[in-house]
């Protein structure tokens, strides 16, 4: 990627909207978009494809669940064996319904933190490292459209008119902001 990116910067999440369906249509491909909430149908607008993530989440989940089992069969059967309560340790299979709220709560953990870490791996906002936002204001209230003019088939001067009359307040170039 290119140092020389274009900012549209955009109020309202109607707008914002609304230009990335136009942009796309002209066949515009924009980068990403910064933006300090949710902003719905704004994936289908900018062409985002869906993610994978339900897929990592499930890994993360069956690890849980594996190391978990693994966990109480070494634990109640294989090393040191107990009769509590009169359920017999003869076999894991025997005692897994007194094993079920371990077992959910070791998936859920593993689920929680492999999702965090993956987001943060994702988002290229691991710990120690500087985050990665053109203007502060999109912290706040401000929505911007990253585009980068030279993976476009659009000249720069055309990419700022689309955007202008797409309804952007302003437009920056990197490092003008």
């Amino acid at each position: 990627m290119s140092k020389n990116l274009i900012y549209a910067v955009f109020s309202d999440p109607d707008d914002t909207v609304h230009a990335g369906h136009e942009l796309t249509g002209a066949g515009v491909k924009i980068n990403t978009v910064y933006s300090p909430f949710p902003i719905h149908g704004l994936d289908d607008a900018i062409g985002l494809k869906p993610t994978r993530i339900s897929v990592a989440a499930f890994m993360f989940g069956a690890t849980g669940l594996s190391l978990a089992l693994l966990m109480m069969w070494y634990m109640m059967i294989y090393d040191w064996p107990m009769n509590i309560g009169g359920k017999p340790s003869f076999s894991l299979a025997e005692n897994i319904p007194s094993f079920v709220p371990v077992l959910f709560e070791c998936t859920v953990l593993f689920g929680a933190h492999g999702m965090i870490w993956t987001f943060f791996f994702i988002s290229d906002i691991l710990p120690g490292k500087d985050g990665k936002n053109p203007d502060p204001r999109t912290t706040d209230d401000k929505i911007i459209i990253e585009i980068d003019p030279a993976n476009q088939k659009h000249s720069e001067d055309q990419l700022i008119s689309m955007l202008k009359s797409a309804g952007a307040e302003e437009i920056n170039r990197s490092g003008n902001h």
